[in-house]
This record gives C-alpha cells, structure tokens and sequence, in this order.
C-alpha cells in the first residue's frame, strides 16, 4: 500500500473553531446539520418514549439520554451543547422544557370530580 492510502484511514485533526466555522454558511455543511438535528430529534424521542419506563433497557435508554442532555461537556462535536449551538437553539431552554413535561408526566392525575346530584338523576 502506498503512504497516501494509510491516511485515509487516519481521523483529521481538527480544532473546534475550524469545524464549527463550517457550520456558518455554505451548503455542502446541510448533511452535517441534518445529521446534528436527526441525532437531537432521537434524544428527545427517547427521553419522551422512556420517560416512565422503571427497569430493563428503556430505562437505561432514558438515562443515557437524560446524562447527554444533563451534560455540560462541549469537548465533543456531538455533544448536546454543541449541537444545540451549531442549530442556534438554547440548549437550557430545551432541558428546562423536557424537565417540565417530565414533572407534567410523572404526577399523579387529579381524581375526576363526579357530580354526585346528577349521577344520581342520571342513574334513575
């Protein structure tokens, strides 16, 4: 093999400024956008679909994802802070809407309020 082919297998070092200077114009970054958003939408799907699930792997789904969507870290190109930036949404906005649907979820239903008058009226 030739010195040319063994870099092809080699990752480009890259540093966070000239990826994400991609990121700002141009079309031939869509697919990279596209893949960032597709990765978010399952994150969430996941999140939602796993919300209640207690034991087996839906749950431990649910907690990767919520450790992903928790996470500060931006050292990684597709961690949930970078993609977020790179969609131009507020990666807190986002957190502190699931959390809330997930209060929303996890309490319990108000008892339905039976109006005991014409419960009986429609009994007879």
């Amino acid at each position: 093999m030739t010195e040319r082919s063994y870099n092809l297998f080699e990752p480009d070092a890259l540093l966070p400024a000239q990826f994400y200077s991609a990121f700002r114009g141009g079309s031939r970054v869509a697919g990279e956008k596209r893949l960032m958003l597709a990765v978010l939408e399952d994150a969430v799907d996941c999140y939602r679909k796993y919300a209640r699930v207690r034991d087996g792997q839906g749950h431990a789904l649910f907690e990767e994802v919520r450790a992903w969507i928790s996470s500060r870290d931006r050292a990684w190109y597709f961690s949930y802070e970078n993609i977020c930036e790179t969609l131009e949404l507020n990666p807190d906005y986002l957190r502190r809407g699931l959390a809330r649907w997930q209060q929303g979820v996890e309490a319990p239903a108000p008892p339905a309020v039976v109006d005991a008058p014409a419960a009986i009226s429609a009994a007879h």
